[in-house]
């Protein structure tokens, strides 16, 4: 199965470090980040997973919850996470999914179906492609995905600029532009006409564009 973005993400059950969930259950009513990792004791990745345990309380504030996802198992990942804490100064914070089985990787598209047997002999090369980020929303659906080559750490503060993008659109009628920071102008969506721009903008906006309406960031 192809995911898309608005696709439902797919439910799944599986054993985390901290304990067993049921993915859209342990959601609940905010958003929530899966990213995901080729292998444990890899550099790029314990790298990763201490960026993504100092920025706990950045995730919190936006009543996001953080998961990770290994091709490993709990022990494993649990003797990864004192490696984190001694190399990168902080253990992760957040469960992370042991999928010794392949089958959230393959569930979401990460790994080829026909794909067989299990974690076992498997090295990061041949799980190059479990490297996504996945950000979902309260509805269950995919927001937005990334994904990055083994050889390329992922940026944590695009991560975070994107979920404050995600979170102000869903909210106002209103997309961001290229580049856009917390506190930058915004666009008024082109769906919303100028009448109802009107109401929601009363202080008026820049037009540049018919289509292109500059407007400063809803509080």
């Amino acid at each position: 199965m192809t995911l898309r973005i608005n696709d439902t993400a797919p439910d799944f059950q599986a054993d985390t470090t901290q304990g067993p969930i049921r993915f859209h259950e342990w959601i609940g009513d905010g958003y929530a980040i899966l990213f995901s990792h080729p292998k444990d004791f890899t550099p790029v990745c314990t790298t990763e997973l201490g960026a993504m345990a100092r920025l706990a309380p950045e995730f919190e504030r936006r009543n996001t919850k953080v998961i990770g996802l290994s091709i490993d198992s709990t022990d494993d990942h649990e003797a990864w996470a004192k490696d984190i804490e001694e190399t990168q100064g902080i253990a992760p914070n957040y469960p992370i999914i042991a999928d010794t089985r392949l089958e959230v990787a393959k569930l979401y598209n990460m790994l080829q179906t026909d794909v067989s047997g299990t974690a076992e002999g498997r090295t990061a090369a041949t799980n190059a492609t479990v490297r996504t980020v996945f950000v979902i929303g309260p509805d269950k659906q995919i927001k937005l995905m990334l994904t990055y080559p083994m050889s390329t750490g992922r940026n944590f503060d695009e991560i975070l600029r994107a979920l404050d993008s995600i979170q102000l659109t869903a909210k106002h009628k209103v997309a961001t532009p290229a580049n856009w920071k917390q506190g930058g102008d915004v666009i008024i969506v082109p769906a919303l006409s100028d009448a109802e721009a009107k109401e929601r903008f009363p202080n008026g906006w820049k037009t540049l564009k018919p289509y292109l309406r500059v407007v400063p960031q809803p509080r």
